[in-house]
């Protein structure tokens, strides 16, 4: 009997307790935690390179805190981009771009020096037209009053000779014997050093990227240096191009970094890497004329502390005429520009701004922007520029 009460005891409790632990909670639900990953281990590095800091991304490489950091080339895009146009010969294979400039003052003077009387009606003419074509006023009676003489002295009326007197006028106006040579040949250990300067919205950056794949397709070894740091799009853009053209870039890791120590890190950089030639992309910020010539003369003072700056190319817009003229002489003041690059020459019907600029600065265009491909900047060349303007030979 006692044993009956005993058993029916703990069938009691154990009824209670399986009640229990069947309530709920309202509101409340118990979720079961997913059980953990294994933990993998990090992958390992490629062979001859070492592995990097975690939050640091994948081939960066920090020069020093706070001021740059190396981007190396990142892999081709695909399609992979072509091989690279040589640069000798470039402007013949891109005559055809300037017909814009040919239509412009070209043909329109050799309309006016066909005529059969040339008075002084013609001739002045023949110089409004030189001098709309943003040629400048100095450098368009100068090809007036010599062509005017030749013909008067020869008593020529051929259209062929009469054009091609013309031509060899120009040709003169350019400066057939000017050095046009880019000087971008290492110094020994030493890489050469191009400063890109000019205004924003002239091709500056662009024209870094494309001039570095000209030199790579040359054979020479290019790292660009993005020392534009008040604009953030810039030292983006910059690096967006080394990608693209397989180059190392150098560029600040933060907004508003000294411009001249970016520089210096950059030629630093590139004797470290033994690289043929550091091109330097600078701000254009036309703020003060001071605050220019300070900026661009520190920047060139520190890189000189370790190379040479070779060349100091100014890049202006081919259709802002006079305008461009103006931007250049506050550059030319601010730096000895070695040479200019004039950019967007196919889109303008004013060719003539080549001959004003030199003439105005004293320094000799040496490249051209044609076009926005990949290899449309070519070294210039009077007679292929001359020929180009005035219709000779095939397109």
């Amino acid at each position: 009997m006692e044993l009956a009460i005993i058993l029916g005891l703990i069938f009691i409790v154990l009824v209670a307790g399986a009640g229990t632990a069947l309530l709920v909670r309202p509101g409340r639900r118990r979720v079961a935690a997913p059980p953990e990953r294994p933990a993998v281990p990090p992958a390992a590095p490629p062979e001859g390179q070492t592995a990097g800091p975690p939050d640091q991304a994948a081939g960066t490489v920090t020069l020093e805190p706070g001021v740059a950091e190396v981007l190396p080339p990142a892999a081709p895009p695909v399609p992979a981009e072509p091989a690279p146009v040589p640069l000798r010969g470039r402007l013949v294979r891109l005559r055809g771009r300037l017909a814009a400039s040919r239509g412009g003052f070209g043909s329109v003077l050799l309309n006016l020096l066909s005529r059969d009387v040339l008075d002084d009606a013609a001739w002045d003419d023949i110089e409004d037209t030189l001098i709309t074509a943003d040629m400048g006023v100095a450098p368009a009676r100068q090809v007036v009053e010599e062509l005017r003489t030749q013909v008067k002295v020869t008593g020529t009326r051929n259209p062929d000779e009469v054009r091609g007197m013309l031509r060899a006028e120009l040709i003169i106006q350019l400066g057939a014997d000017t050095d046009r040579s880019l000087h971008t040949a290492p110094h020994g250990d030493r890489p050469a050093v191009v400063l890109m300067v000019g205004v924003n919205g002239t091709g500056k950056t662009t024209v870094c990227g494309k001039l570095g794949r000209a030199l790579l397709g040359e054979g020479e070894t290019v790292l660009l240096g993005a020392a534009d740091t008040f604009r953030a799009a810039a030292a983006d853009q910059l690096q967006t191009w080394g990608a693209r053209i397989g180059a190392p870039v150098v560029r600040s890791d933060k907004e508003g970094a000294d411009p001249a120590s970016v520089a210096f890190e950059a030629v630093s950089t590139g004797i470290e890497q033994r690289i043929g030639c550091v091109i330097v992309d600078t701000a254009g910020r036309l703020h003060t004329k001071t605050g220019l010539m300070d900026e661009l003369g520190k920047i060139k003072r520190v890189i000189e502390k370790k190379a040479t700056v070779d060349e100091v190319l100014l890049v202006l817009d081919a259709t802002t005429g006079q305008n461009g003229l103006r931007q250049a002489r506050v550059f030319a003041e601010a730096v000895d520009v070695t040479g200019i690059v004039l950019t967007k020459l196919d889109g303008t019907a004013k060719g003539g701004i080549v001959f004003q600029v030199q003439r105005e600065l004293g320094v000799p265009v040496k490249l051209v922007g044609l076009g926005e491909g990949l290899d449309d900047l070519a070294p210039f060349e009077p007679d292929t520029f001359v020929d180009a303007i005035l219709g000779n030979g095939s397109q």
